[in-house]
């Protein structure tokens, strides 16, 4: 499935700042980039590096004295992803049976206090015996329980703040449903990446959870179609993947993000159709 993504993003520095932008869309073994261009105006230093798992790219920019500059990126991307049978991939993974590179998935981090929410995970979820279905079960109940409200949070926000206040953005139901699946002995992760079809457009959150040897989507917005999802970044929560990490006093003018198919006719994979069936990009 080929997608064209595009972001353009403008701050006005008010004192040397450095950023750490992530942007790109990665070059994961799921999605190869067909083409892409990055142009930063005016025209500055910069310094491109990957994550240490390889998967995510960043670009590093030094601004010296006050100015306003932008950023903007494009790319073409073809994308594949595998429609699993959830009666074959909900075997568990017992942890002393766990790829190492797959174990720190399991702890709890700054946004997802997994060891503070075990009672609640497992009085709702712990009697779901198939490992598949106790996910699915985890979505629905963000779906279900958690207002999807823009602006009702800001980046300070926890899974613990989202279960008291009940309200949040695609990044709090993500990092919900990574804190519950982590509470349960689930390894889970952070996702991010553009996303067809979202209205507004703009960056899009969700998580995988590591069912039966794979990486499988969960959405608890229900706001996209998982197959129309081209992947930026991996990570343990937000702090390994946000889209900026600003290191100044700065001020963001401007965002625009948009995801369009390529594609003469799409099959949109649906949240219902996920009850059936685990969708994997890995």
């Amino acid at each position: 499935m080929k997608f064209k993504v595009s972001s353009e993003l403008e701050y006005q520095v008010l004192m040397p700042s450095t950023f750490i932008f992530n942007i790109q869309v990665s070059k994961a073994s799921s999605q190869k980039v067909i083409e892409e261009s990055l142009v930063v105006n005016p025209q500055l230093p910069v310094e491109e590096f990957i994550s240490a798992t390889g998967d995510a790219r960043f670009i590093r920019i030094r601004i010296k004295k006050p100015t306003t500059f932008s950023i903007n990126y494009q790319a073409t991307v073809d994308t594949r992803h595998i429609i699993l049978d959830e009666k074959r991939h909900s075997d568990e993974v017992p942890v002393d049976k766990l790829d190492t590179d797959v174990i720190p998935y399991l702890f709890p981090s700054r946004y997802c206090q997994s060891d503070r929410i075990q009672k609640l995970a497992f009085k709702e979820f712990g009697d779901i015996d198939n490992l598949y279905l106790k996910v699915l079960a985890i979505t629905e109940w963000i779906y279900n329980n958690v207002e999807y409200l823009s602006g009702s949070t800001n980046a300070s926000t926890s899974a613990i703040d989202t279960i008291t206040e009940r309200a949040g953005v695609c990044r709090d139901f993500a990092h919900l449903g990574i804190a519950l699946c982590r509470a349960l002995s689930i390894p889970a992760r952070y996702y991010t990446g553009y996303a067809y079809q979202l209205v507004p457009q703009d960056f899009h959150a969700c998580f995988e959870a590591y069912i039966g040897g794979n990486w499988i989507f969960f959405d608890p917005t229900k706001l996209v179609p998982l197959n129309g999802l081209v992947k930026i970044a991996n990570g343990r929560d937000a702090a390994d993947a946000a889209v900026a990490s600003i290191y100044g006093n700065t001020i963001c003018n401007k965002m625009v993000v948009n995801c369009e198919c390529l594609e003469k006719e799409f099959n949109p994979y649906h949240y219902e159709e996920s009850k059936q069936e685990g969708l994997s990009y890995q």
